[in-house]
């Protein structure tokens, strides 16, 4: 299924990730090149002023902030964009475990991707609190005739299949608002994606998600997290702090003008205080002809480091009821705008214990000769994490769609054929529930409304 058509004659599966931020809303237009990299066409960014903590609270301005992202995305790849996946986050998010269990009728064949599929869809079914929706259903390991610990049971004899699940769920409104603001931007929505799992498509490893790792993606409403561990997820949550919350507080403590705040973040915010020295002083201009205020550089990194230490113990305590403490070789990875904070890694490293480094998206990305330089060089910041993680899911959803096709046509069993490819995990099959969910719970009727 095409993503977007190209305005010129070359024709290629092109796939365009929607990322609806707090502080951004971004646009990236890319495909899977000859070599399989990441080669982005096109970045659009706007300004989000409709979107609070992760969650939509003006469908208006954020819907000019989509269509304003989309035309600068389109204009520069030169792609007609109209199908997106589209990144979810918030403070709603939450996430549980489950076990489920089938019995099989049919003996005689080996266990096929029809019976997963059918233990995934009684997932769906659970018994959620009220206005909660299930958005994604998370298969971590199965049991084979009371054979723990099987990854893949595709292929295997047997007659009773179980499995964990980890099942992760959201505000049915939040769902809703966020389909609105893209169906009234003129658009369709392929895939509907937890942000921390796109985020861990484009920073992570798959040796590090092997040996276990903690991803923090520090955003400006909220910070996401996603531990893995033997290549699948074990948990996941979202703190609702994020960079916005640092930029009030220097606001507050240092009695000066939002933006000016942002701009003393950015340009001198360090999250070790120690690490400065007590005579370095920057002078922020007055209001209208007042004096300028003088602010000691120590005192802002103090400011920032009460809300980040704030912050890191939010993320330790997760890590600490996952259960996975003790297991994670890999660290901890930030990324998102958030992780450019100076001296930042050494704080997380010192307040947790764990390694840590900062995780860029650059590795997946093809240099693309079409594209200006600076925004080459701008999509090899932290903060485009989540937009090339969309983009790098819904290039494996459109690869996995078209091989399904290719064995439709040639007439072979989808069940016995059609494997999950090691660098999708188990991701494939939560995807087809998502879009089985946005079309049952969703009708044309909600948009009208």
């Amino acid at each position: 299924m095409e993503k977007a058509t190209t305005k010129s004659s070359k024709s290629s599966s092109i796939v365009v990730g929607l990322d609806i931020g707090t502080t951004k809303i971004c646009v990236i237009v890319g495909r899977r090149n000859e070599h399989g990299k990441i080669e982005v066409l096109g970045l659009g960014k706007a300004e989000s002023a409709g979107v609070n903590r992760g969650m939509v609270a003006n469908i208006a301005k954020t819907v000019k902030g989509i269509m304003q992202a989309v035309d600068e995305g389109s204009t520069q790849s030169n792609v007609d964009v109209k199908i997106v996946n589209v990144g979810i986050a918030g403070q709603h998010i939450k996430s549980l475990k489950h076990r489920g269990i089938l019995t099989r009728k049919d003996v005689n064949n080996e266990i096929s991707r029809k019976d997963i599929d059918r233990l995934i869809d009684d997932m769906y079914k659970l018994a959620m609190n009220p206005g909660e929706e299930i958005i994604h259903v998370l298969p971590q390991e199965f049991t084979v005739d009371n054979e723990p610990g099987v990854k893949d049971p595709i292929g295997m004899a047997g007659v009773r299949l179980e499995a964990n699940f980890h099942i992760i769920t959201g505000l049915v409104t939040a769902i809703r608002n966020i389909m609105k603001c893209v169906t009234q931007a003129g658009l369709e929505t392929e895939e509907l994606i937890l942000e921390p799992l796109a985020s861990s498509e484009a920073v992570l490893s798959e040796e590090e998600k092997e040996a276990g790792v903690v991803l923090v993606d520090i955003g400006g409403g909220t910070t996401d997290v996603a531990i893995f561990h033997e290549g699948i997820i074990r948990h996941t949550a979202v703190i609702p702090l994020g960079g916005n919350t640092v930029t009030e507080d220097i606001r507050e403590g240092c009695a000066v003008m939002r933006n000016q705040a942002e701009l003393l973040k950015i340009k001198f915010g360090s999250a070790l205080a120690d690490e400065n020295k007590e005579n370095e002083i920057i002078c922020v201009p007055g209001l209208r002809g007042r004096e300028p205020k003088e602010i000691s550089v120590k005192n802002l990194a103090f400011v920032i480091q009460a809300r980040m230490e704030e912050i890191i113990e939010h993320v330790h305590y997760e890590i600490k009821t996952s259960g996975y403490e003790n297991r994670l070789i890999g660290g901890i990875v930030i990324t998102g705008g958030g992780a450019l904070l100076k001296h930042l890694p050494q704080l997380v490293e010192y307040e947790t214990g764990f390694d840590c480094r900062v995780g860029y998206p650059n590795e997946h990305l093809a240099k693309n000769e079409t594209l200006p330089k600076n925004v080459y060089d701008d999509l090899k910041s932290p903060m485009y994490a989540t937009g090339i993680g969309l983009l790098i899911k819904g290039v494996e959803k459109a690869e996995a769609d078209s091989q399904r096709q290719s064995h439709v046509s040639s007439g072979q069993d989808l069940a016995q054929t059609v494997q999950p490819k090691k660098s999708r995990g188990l991701f494939a099959t939560l995807l087809d529930g998502t879009k089985r969910f946005i079309k049952d719970d969703i009708s044309d009727q909600d948009f009208l409304k």
